[in-house]
């Protein structure tokens, strides 16, 4: 029986992840209805899309997204990723506190006070320079800056007050001066690695200048079970630093980027288009 699956994406018609998707769906005999977010979407036209899906992949990271993901699950229709593991991928404060809990190795971090004098006062008890400030939600390196000390910690937070659109609670981290290992993982497989590397000491997608394969060793195999395991998250990015030889979890991403390998995009898209399929089918013969 042929499978539809929506599709969840943001930009232009051509963009190489939707053509990718499309191209295989199409070999795989399965129907792409897709959702643009930078088109307008009425309710009308949501729900009649909605009701051809047999289930729907989010493959945007704007913040729109999270509403029309709650959206289609009021109307009944399983997504991935669900809304509830934003919990995870959208607040790294609780990311944090998850990775803590459940005994997950990860930088050293805390929350500070929206009070300059008290979030003086915390970092000056962290006492860990460098430090790395981060707002609690953010994409792509945005809101995330070094300081070497306590008077360039509150001018970078004063900027972020002064750059956002309200001031959305910040994190001091360790500064962990290692590359950011990327994990993508689809299911209970480990689909993909990337090394972000650059010259600067910011590793994310957007600033990387160089990616790279890595091996995985069995110390991140259990590591990335157990983080799956406790955010419950089907498909996602998980970056990870090192630090003395010892991996740390530093963030999980939902919508993972397909782009670091352009060779291996076909063959990641192929995997995902499998997994929802099994989800399906798993759903039918329940």
């Amino acid at each position: 029986m042929k499978k539809t699956i929506g599709y969840i994406f943001w930009g232009i018609e051509k963009g190489l992840d939707k053509s990718a998707f499309e191209k295989i769906a199409k070999k795989k005999n399965i129907e792409i209805v897709t959702f643009n977010l930078s088109d307008t979407l009425n309710e009308e036209e949501i729900e009649e899309k909605a009701k051809k899906c047999d289930i729907i992949f989010n493959n945007s990271g704007e913040d729109f997204a999270i509403e029309l993901v709650k959206t289609l699950e009021k109307l009944g229709k399983k997504v991935v990723e669900s809304s509830e593991t934003y919990y995870y991928s959208e607040d790294k404060w609780m990311f944090y506190l998850t990775c803590k809990k459940n005994n997950i190795p990860t930088p050293e971090s805390i929350l500070l006070s929206e009070s300059l004098d008290l979030a003086s006062e915390e970092l000056k008890k962290f006492a860990c320079w460098p430090v790395i400030l981060k707002r609690i939600e953010g994409t792509g390196g945005d809101f995330v800056e070094k300081a070497d000390n306590l008077k360039e910690s509150i001018k970078i937070i004063k900027e972020f007050w002064k750059k956002g659109s309200e001031r959305l609670p910040i994190i001091a981290q360790e500064f962990v001066p290692s590359p950011s290992y990327r994990m993508t993982v689809v299911g209970d497989e480990i689909a993909q690695t990337a090394i972000k590397e650059s010259t600067g000491w910011k590793h994310t997608g957007v600033s990387s200048e160089r990616f790279r394969k890595f091996k995985v060793d069995d110390d991140l195999k259990k590591i990335t079970k157990k983080i799956i395991e406790v955010t419950e998250m089907k498909i996602c990015g998980i970056d990870f630093l090192k630090k003395d030889e010892k991996w740390l979890a530093l963030e999980i991403n939902s919508s993972p980027g397909f782009g670091f390998f352009d060779n291996h995009r076909d063959e990641l898209v192929e995997k995902i288009l499998n997994f929802l399929v099994n989800l399906v089918n798993k759903k039918i013969n329940k």
